[in-house]
């Protein structure tokens, strides 16, 4: 079964739901979440998108980015796919949340109401292979130059949050 999306008004009142690929042909507003994790140097986790993914292959985005199921709040559904993605459990705390919407290629957008988490986190992972290929920590000095030589190995959602993120430091 397709995994769906809860659709929202941008007040997140729930309007219903819908498949994911067809909320992101269409550029619906629907719930997100997205974690930062770092590790004790202050570096963040990065992960690189399985090769398989059906947008934004191969390219490197933040910890996790995902939905939050329509039985799940926020937190729940950022908890789950840590564990899902990274095979991890950690602590985390929300940070802010705002509205965005990105084009990710292939007629697709990401149109999302996204709750920002962090966290820290420096133990084992346990990758997921058929979502993430890769992890790796980066300072963010080092990640900052590697976005402004290499824009196209990073998501388009990770460009915009980070951003958001760097403004409510």
């Amino acid at each position: 079964m397709e995994e769906q999306v809860v659709l929202i008004s941008e007040n997140d009142e729930v309007l219903g739901l819908m498949d994911k690929m067809q909320a992101h042909e269409n550029g619906i507003l629907h719930r997100a979440f997205s974690v930062f994790l770092f590790n004790d140097k202050g570096e963040v986790l990065l992960q690189r998108r399985a090769a398989d993914k059906y947008h934004s292959p191969n390219q490197w985005t933040n910890a996790v980015c995902s939905h939050p199921r329509a039985e799940e709040n926020y937190l729940q559904g950022a908890h789950r796919r840590m564990k899902e993605e990274l095979g991890i459990e950690a602590e985390i705390t929300p940070k802010f949340h705002f509205i965005y919407k990105a084009n990710v290629g292939g007629n697709l957008w990401e149109h999302e109401l996204d709750h920002v988490f962090t966290g820290s986190y420096t133990g084992e992972f346990n990758l997921n292979k058929d979502e993430v290929s890769e992890v790796r920590y980066i300072s963010m000095n080092a990640l900052d130059e590697e976005m402004k030589s290499n824009p196209e190995n990073f998501t388009e959602w990770f460009k915009i949050i980070l951003q958001e993120y760097k403004h409510h430091l």
